[in-house]
């Protein structure tokens, strides 16, 4: 679905004459790929150019070397932009950003309007748009009405009419309440599971990433590391020096291991620790 070759992206910095002040790379030397249908988490602390990755994923930012692929179509050709938009949909950190509509249903109905759907096609998306995100009972409903996690959903609503092949998530949690938190990653693990969508996640909470197939860890431009949730977790230490945390769960287990306990490393979940501990006795 996604594959990168020796992505490079720079930023460029410019004085007010608009000679060159700085380079900045932001993205080194990238080579991954994704499966359709696969959850991939990447983390990375503030800086570490996880969002910058994300953004070439649908043709926002064009690489300064290397090569992007969107379902086989390379970003870097004109002629493939429109179709790399509808096949990767992006939802941003802040849903006000991409609320446009005074009515619930016309801002979900918007996306699919603009690509040319017919009208009685737009409601019937906008319907089991809503309904996929448990937003449906908010159609008639002012944006400005709810909640951040409910706003959120609704822009996932948006940009699901379009029926897209894969959705980015970046940081989509970072402005809201731990409910609103889960609510959003409630409904991009249903969109995974259940509709079948590609799902990129790009978040620091730890806790977000522990039901993905596979993790990409950040650091510098860089892929660091790479694994399945429990792989990337059971190397608290590394985590550590990435200025990256782990679970809750995850880390006291990890102190107990230290204080002797014959834990296994990258535990992922209270239940987890739970039958762990009631082995031991």
């Amino acid at each position: 679905m996604i594959r990168t070759k020796n992505l490079v992206f720079e930023y460029i910095r410019r004085d007010d004459e608009g000679n060159v002040e700085g380079i900045t790379r932001a993205v080194d030397g990238v080579n991954l790929s994704v499966e359709p249908g696969q959850f991939i988490a990447i983390l990375g602390h503030n800086g570490s150019g996880k969002s910058t990755l994300a953004k070439h994923f649908n043709a926002l930012l064009y690489p300064t070397e290397g090569e992007v692929f969107i379902d086989g179509l390379n970003t870097e050709e004109d002629k493939n932009i429109w179709e790399i938009r509808q096949k990767a949909g992006m939802v941003f950190q802040n849903p006000d950003n991409q609320i446009i509509g005074q009515v619930v249903e016309e801002d979900v109905g918007f996306g699919p309007e603009n690509m040319g759907i017919p009208t009685e096609e737009i409601w019937e998306r906008v319907e089991e748009s809503l309904k996929t995100v448990g937003m449906l009972q908010f159609r008639k409903a002012s944006p400005n009405h709810l909640s951040g996690g409910q706003k959120q959903r609704v822009s996932i609503a948006g940009v699901i009419a379009m029926h897209p092949k894969c959705i980015i998530f970046d940081e989509p949690t970072a402005m809201l309440d731990p409910n609103g938190r889960k609510e959003v990653i409630r409904a991009a693990r249903a969109l995974n599971e259940v509709e079948n969508i590609t799902i990129i996640l790009i978040t620091h909470y730890m806790e977000e990433v522990i039901y993905a197939d596979k993790v990409f860890v950040m650091d510098k431009g860089h892929v660091e590391m790479s694994g399945t949730p429990r792989e990337i977790f059971s190397q608290v230490d590394k985590l550590k020096e990435l200025r990256l945390g782990v679970p809750q769960v995850t880390l006291l287990a990890h102190e107990l291991r230290n204080a002797g306990l014959p834990l296994p490393e990258g535990i992922l979940s209270r239940e987890e620790l739970i039958n762990e501990l009631k082995r031991l006795k």
